[in-house]
C-alpha cells in the first residue's frame, strides 16, 4: 500500500513539474514563507520531491535499501502528518495536491489518509527485514539507477513539453462550454445574510425573515455559505477587454477555430519562439481565425509586450490561476473549436507550418485534428519503457538465484 500511494503520489508530480511548483508556492504563501525561495528553486523542489516520492515508493516495493527506505518514509510521513492536521483546521489553502489533480482531497481526507500511511511506515520500518526481496542485491544498482533517471526524464520533458497526462478540466478533448454548466437537479449552495442594523444607538442583527421597519438604519451585511452544492469542473473561465467588454461566450460560441496565445505573466514569458507566435498569428489573420493573446499582466505589461515582440493580435484578461491551470508553459498555445479545446502546445513545441501548408485551412491539416496520442496509448509507452525493462530485470534475476541455489544444492549433495 507504502508503495503504491508513493508511485502514484511522486508519477503525477513529475508529469506535471509547474503544478507541483505551484502547490509549493501555495504551502509557502500559506505559512507567510512567500517568497523567500525563488520559482528556480521552488522548481527545483518540485522535480526533487517527485523524484524522491517515485524512486521511494520503487524502492520499498522491490525491498531495496530496506532499513533506509522503510526510515525514510517513516520521517516523511511523520512530518507530513501534523502539517495535513494544521492544513485540516487552519484550511488556508483548498487541497494538499498529494496527488497532483488526479485524485483531489479534503484537507480532512488528507489529514486521515495521512494517519492510515504514517502507521503503515511504522510497521514497515519496525520490521524492514520482513520485506522480501524481488532482486537480489547486488542487482539493486539497476534499479536505483534506472528509476531515477527515469523520474528525472519524465519531469525534464514534462518541463520542455507539456503533462505528458493532462488531469485538468482544460484537457485536450475538453468543451469549456460544457464543462462550465451546472446540472437541473444539482444541489445548489444555500446562504444565509445578516444585517446589522442601528437605532436609537442600539445596533442588532437581522435575516431577510425579520427585516426591520424603516426607521431602523441600515449599518452592515455579512454573507456566510451554509451549505456548499455543485461546482462545475470549469468555474472561472472570465475573458475581458482592455475595454472591459466580456467576451467568453462570443469566443466560445465560435463556429469556427480560435487561437489564444496563454500566458499568465508576460513580464516571465519565454520570447525565444517569438518569429513562430507571430507566424501563427499572420496565418490565423489569413484564414479568418479569431487570435488572441490571454494574461493576467497589466496594460504596462502587455504594451512591453507588444513592443518588443510587434505583437498585433488583441489581448484579454484572465485569472492567473486560469491561465496556470490551461497550460502549464509561459507562454503557450491553445487551439479551440466551438469551445472544444483541440490541441495545446508549450512555446518550445509550437507548429510550424510549411509555405503549402500555410495555404491551406485548418480543417485540413494535422494541427487542426485531435491528436492520436490517446491515454492508453501513453500508459502502453510507459509499461514498454519502465514497467517492462524492471519485469524482466526481476524474472533475470530471480531465475539466476534460483540456478545458483539449485547448483549449491547439488554441490552439498555430492559433498555428502
Amino acid at each position: 500500500m507504502l508503495a503504491v500511494v508513493f508511485i502514484l503520489s511522486g508519477f503525477v508530480k513529475a508529469v506535471d513539474p509547474l503544478g507541483t511548483q505551484y502547490k509549493i508556492e501555495d504551502y509557502l504563501e500559506a505559512l507567510q514563507l512567500g517568497g523567500l525561495l525563488s520559482p528556480l528553486a521552488t522548481l527545483g523542489l518540485s522535480v526533487l520531491q517527485a523524484g524522491l516520492e517515485f524512486c521511494l515508493g520503487i524502492f520499498l516495493l522491490f525491498a531495496i535499501r530496506r532499513r533506509l527506505t522503510s526510515r525514510l518514509i517513516l520521517a516523511i510521513m511523520a512530518v507530513m502528518t501534523p502539517l495535513t492536521l494544521w492544513l485540516a483546521l487552519a484550511n488556508p489553502i483548498s487541497d494538499c495536491g498529494c496527488f497532483g489533480d488526479a485524485v483531489v482531497l479534503t484537507n480532512w481526507q488528507t489529514f486521515w489518509k495521512n494517519v492510515l500511511l504514517l502507521a503503515a511506515a511504522s510497521v514497515v520500518a519496525a520490521w524492514p527485514k520482513e520485506m522480501f526481496r524481488f532482486v537480489s542485491e547486488s542487482n539493486q544498482w539497476i534499479v536505483i539507477n534506472y528509476t531515477a533517471l527515469f523520474a528525472l526524464g519524465i519531469s525534464i520533458w514534462c518541463l520542455y513539453d507539456l503533462p505528458l497526462f493532462d488531469f485538468r478540466p482544460y484537457h485536450v478533448g475538453a468543451n469549456i462550454k460544457e464543462g462550465m454548466e451546472i446540472p437541473d437537479d444539482a444541489e445548489k449552495p444555500e446562504f444565509v445574510t445578516t444585517f446589522v442594523m442601528q437605532k436609537g444607538g442600539e445596533q442588532r442583527e437581522f435575516t431577510i425573515d425579520d427585516y426591520p421597519d424603516s426607521t431602523w438604519t441600515f449599518v452592515d451585511s455579512r454573507t456566510v455559505q451554509t451549505k456548499e452544492g455543485y461546482v462545475p469542473p470549469i468555474h472561472d473561465f472570465l475573458l475581458t477587454t482592455a475595454e472591459g467588454d466580456d467576451i467568453t461566450e462570443e469566443l466560445l460560441a465560435d463556429s469556427g477555430y480560435v487561437m489564444l496565445l496563454v500566458s499568465p505573466h508576460l513580464e516571465k514569458a519565454d520570447d525565444s519562439r517569438l518569429d513562430l507566435i507571430n507566424e501563427l498569428y499572420e496565418y490565423a489573420s489569413d484564414h479568418g481565425y479569431p487570435f488572441y493573446g490571454l494574461t493576467a499582466s497589466g496594460e504596462q505589461a502587455i504594451q512591453r509586450w507588444r513592443d518588443r515582440t510587434g505583437a498585433e493580435y488583441p489581448f484579454c484578461q484572465a485569472d492567473e490561476i486560469t491561465l496556470k491551470t490551461i497550460v502549464r508553459s509561459n507562454p503557450g498555445l491553445v487551439l479551440l473549436r466551438q469551445g472544444t479545446v483541440v490541441g495545446k502546445w508549450s512555446h518550445n513545441r509550437l507548429p510550424q507550418l510549411s509555405e503549402e501548408q500555410d495555404a491551406l485551412p485548418l480543417e485540413r491539416l494535422e494541427m487542426g485534428q485531435m491528436p492520436n496520442d490517446s491515454v492508453p496509448r501513453k500508459i502502453a509507452a510507459l509499461l514498454l519503457w519502465f514497467v517492462l525493462p524492471l519485469s524482466l530485470l526481476t524474472i533475470a534475476d530471480r531465475t539466476w538465484m534460483w540456478t545458483k541455489w539449485l547448483r549449491r544444492k547439488k554441490a552439498v549433495r555430492k559433498s555428502e
